[in-house]
């Protein structure tokens, strides 16, 4: 049994990483924080979670945090680099769910997040948390980055196609939409029902902040970079509350290729992508509270644009499940334990 410290417990990230380790039976949360919630008993926050969960939000401590096996951040970006270094000097184990270590070139996150990096000596330690490319990595790193939600879906279904180099990677597109608690838990005008409901909106059309999270990641399965993958994507709301839906579309360079066994082979053995039959139609609801991603491939009238489908549960396989399924290959646990519940349906 290991024990389990969850830094900024109270969005949404935190309340879903409580659900599923309350099932682990090999994992123990012992402390959970907030500062603005401090001595508050966590299920007065999540009602859900009485009965189940005993105890109180207390304030961060980095000598008690470095008690734990293992400890969470699930707290906005920037907060995770302040207590960093000495977590990590302690030798307790990191997840990181916020974007503070996923990006490798520090003026690059510095540009795209409008703060300057608070522990840059600790990035390129920091191994990216995307399974299905970094297992043996994630097995041996003291600090895990967890993917952010655009990112997973997005990758999880460009990946076997740039790996084996059959489409051109300067003409990537992502036409991806998310429910509103991709958004955090947050009292923001755009964000609440009359504003969201019976609408659908694009946003930061212009440039948004996981793109160059994606593009380092697919950069880094490409067998050659001399032309390093380019990828154009628009984000969009959806008048729901949790899952992702991304369209991705390439142009092919091998017209040969079947891609249905392309992308059948390279997951076979993956416990969390399901390559859907040929002709399927991955729907959001099918992995609702579920850490797997759904894809499915098409090669409309036979041309050389493809389109993939990638869905996700944003706050499970987009990122508190995905943590705990680093957790577990970090600690030698069977990768789905805790994370083997279907999806919610209706």
């Amino acid at each position: 049994m290991i024990n389990v410290g969850i830094v900024g417990g109270t969005g949404y990230t935190g309340v879903e990483l409580l659900r599923l380790l309350a099932g682990h039976p090999n994992a123990q949360v012992s402390v959970i924080t907030s500062r603005g919630e401090a001595g508050t008993p966590v299920a007065d926050i999540f009602p859900n979670l009485r009965g189940i969960i005993d105890l109180e939000f207390t304030v961060p401590d980095v000598k008690i945090l470095s008690a734990c096996d293992v400890v969470f951040f699930a707290t906005p970006h920037g907060v995770a680099q302040s207590m960093m270094s000495e977590l990590i000097g302690s030798g307790v184990r990191v997840i990181d769910l916020s974007a503070d270590f996923r990006i490798r070139d520090i003026p690059t996150w510095e540009h795209w997040y409008g703060q300057t990096h608070g522990c840059p000596e600790l990035v390129e330690t920091a191994v990216y948390g995307l399974p299905e490319v970094n297992r043996a990595e994630i097995a041996k790193a003291q600090l895990v980055a967890c993917p952010g939600c655009y990112p997973t879906a997005t990758q999880l279904g460009l990946i076997p196609l740039l790996e084996h180099n059959v489409v051109d990677p300067s003409r990537l597109s992502v036409s991806a939409a998310s429910g509103v608690s991709g958004a955090g838990r947050q009292g923001k005008l755009d964000n609440i029902f009359s504003e969201v409901g019976e609408s659908f909106k694009a946003y930061a059309a212009g440039g948004h902040r996981h793109l160059p999270e994606i593009e380092q990641g697919l950069r880094e399965v490409q067998p050659s970079v001399a032309t390093p993958a380019e990828v154009t994507f628009v984000p969009h709301l959806l008048p729901m509350i949790r899952g992702i839906h991304a369209t991705l579309f390439a142009e092919l360079t091998d017209t040969n290729v079947d891609l249905q066994q392309l992308f059948e082979s390279r997951y076979r053995q993956e416990p969390f992508v399901d390559v859907l039959p040929a002709g399927s139609h991955p729907q959001t609801r099918s992995v609702k509270s579920s850490n797997m991603c759904r894809i499915a491939v098409f090669r409309p009238q036979g041309r050389k644009a493809i389109t993939v489908l990638s869905v996700i549960d944003n706050l499970t396989k987009g990122a508190s499940g995905q943590a705990i399924q680093n957790m577990n290959i970090m600690f030698g646990f069977k990768e789905n334990l805790g994370l083997e519940a279907a999806a919610l349906l209706p």
